[in-house]
């Protein structure tokens, strides 16, 4: 076309779209030679559709985001709610009635306590760092009471809100409050409010959160996440520790703490005679032991899937219904395997120690539960519940540690076992699923890092052995400190006459 020809054309597309440097542009794109109406209906047409994909991405984007923080957010109130109403239950129906309300009084303040360390402190030495920069794998080291979460919750522009928004807080402070609470049946019946108070304080606010920094932050000495060493691979043992749930950093760290606990405060009067023989003391009510269980192992739901962070995938749908499934075959079978063996050694059918199978079923598959197949799962369980009986019998008959509800056992013992278990069973797609390619390289099956039974190497094993000796060491050592500094000071144990009236009032 000629020069006034062109110009003509661009003309009449100004005068429809009332915009010349648009006119031009639509004339470049399109040939308006014909009819310029039909070249800025052409323009109109792909305009809508690009806004309508572009409108469509960000909705679903949205409906994600929000579908992701209500998962979040309903897994929380499951931990919370149904769990520590489970743990109340089940501490005051395993001791003596005359000492249930300082029990009581205990465990509500455990989440009182607990929430106001981790806002402070625990939080931000859990998961702390500045924008754009890492921490270091020991500690976190910003966000002290929720000053960066505040920032990103309140400005979305910012783009942090899904990974360090109130949510995720919420979410981590509910898995604290459940190492911290471990701990009050183990001294249950002989410790002062006063230190029982320090404790929930101390471990909520900074010995939890150490641990909890080293597995699941990116920045952690011991996370999967951390994939700085050469070639992406994660910095220990170029694999990181699968511990999905927390049995090493919820169920070993309380667990830890209530065997340092239970040993250096001694046992309740009466427990052993002067010979050393044990003296039976059993919990008042079988009843509060089965309705905690129960709660207990329904909070689980929110406590083990909810650790997937994301639902709103079909990948991420997946992960959590297997995670469900597997928590619940486990529980089962130690459930079950507990049971047996009792009325195999004994002849009778004992209701508690069910219970307490049960929940050493839970603890023991929170490591492996997005990782292992259905019937892997059942092995865990079962177990599970040959690590609970054997360690609960040496527990009290061999090591003279007094634990009124066998959380040293539980949680200690059975959360070791859980841990160690995925470096056994670890199925590779799985690992791959869960995992992605962090710390895994660019193929799972080509680096070995999956459970040495499926034909894997020994790394994910031994790095699963580092993270239990890691933590037994930290949580030993701090927590040791602890009690005994209040033993020295006599602030540890009640007088003898409270303790034989009972800590009821």
């Amino acid at each position: 076309m000629s020069g006034p020809v062109i110009n003509d054309c661009i003309q009449e597309v100004i005068n429809l779209v009332s915009d010349a440097s648009l006119a031009q542009k639509i004339c470049d794109k399109y040939d308006c030679s014909l009819s310029a109406s039909a070249c800025v209906l052409n323009y109109l047409a792909k305009r809508e559709r690009e806004l309508s994909l572009d409108f469509s991405q960000t909705a679903r984007a949205e409906v994600a985001t929000s579908l992701d923080v209500a998962y979040v957010l309903f897994s929380a109130y499951l931990i919370f709610g149904p769990m520590q109403l489970g743990f109340t239950l089940l501490c005051a129906g395993a001791i003596r009635s005359k000492n249930s309300m300082n029990v009581l009084m205990k465990n509500i303040l455990d989440a009182c306590t607990c929430a106001i360390g981790f806002y402070l402190f625990g939080y931000a030495f859990s998961y702390g760092h500045k924008f754009g920069q890492s921490s270091n794998g020991f500690i976190g080291n910003w966000n002290f009471a929720l000053s960066y979460t505040t920032e990103v919750s309140s400005n979305l522009a910012l783009g942090d809100f899904q990974t360090q928004g109130w949510h995720v807080w919420l979410f981590q402070w509910a898995f604290c409050v459940v190492a911290t609470t471990i701990v009050s049946g183990a001294v249950a019946e002989r410790c002062t409010f006063v230190a029982y108070l320090a404790y929930s304080f101390f471990i909520s606010s900074f010995v939890y959160p150490v641990v909890a920094h080293w597995v699941w932050s990116p920045d952690g000495w011991l996370s999967a996440f951390n994939t700085g060493a050469a070639g992406g691979y994660a910095r220990i043992l170029r694999t990181g520790a699968i511990d999905f749930a927390g049995a090493g950093v919820v169920h070993m760290t309380g667990g830890m703490a209530a065997l340092m606990g239970a040993w250096i405060i001694g046992p309740r009067i009466g427990r052993f005679d002067a010979s050393g023989k044990v003296n039976e003391m059993k919990g008042h009510s079988a009843t509060l032991v089965v309705m905690g269980t129960f709660l207990l192992w329904f909070g689980y739901y929110g406590f083990a899937p909810g650790a997937n962070l994301t639902i709103a995938t079909m990948s991420g749908a997946v992960v959590v219904s297997r995670v469900a499934v597997n928590t619940t075959l486990s529980a089962a079978t130690a459930g079950l395997v507990t049971l047996f063996v009792r009325y195999i050694k004994s002849a009778t059918w004992d209701t508690v120690l069910v219970c307490s199978g049960c929940l050493g079923g839970l603890v023991s598959i929170s490591a492996g539960c997005a990782v292992l197949e259905p019937w892997a799962a059942v092995l865990c369980g079962l177990g599970a519940a040959i690590v609970f009986i054997s360690s609960d019998y040496m527990v009290l008959y061999k090591m003279k540690i007094d634990d009124p509800v066998g959380a040293v056992a539980l949680h200690l013992f059975c959360g070791l076992w859980g841990l160690i278990f995925p470096g056994l069973l670890a199925k590779p797609q799985y690992v791959l699923d869960v995992y992605g390619d962090h710390g895994l390289g660019t193929n799972v099956r080509a680096a070995g890092k999956y459970g040495i039974l499926y034909g894997g190497h020994g790394q994910v094993l031994l790095c699963q052995f580092i993270e239990a000796l890691a933590i037994c060491a930290w949580v030993g050592t701090m927590m040791g400190t602890f009690f005994f500094i209040f033993k020295v000071a006599k602030q540890l144990r009640v007088h003898v006459d409270q303790e034989l009236a009972g800590l009821g009032k």
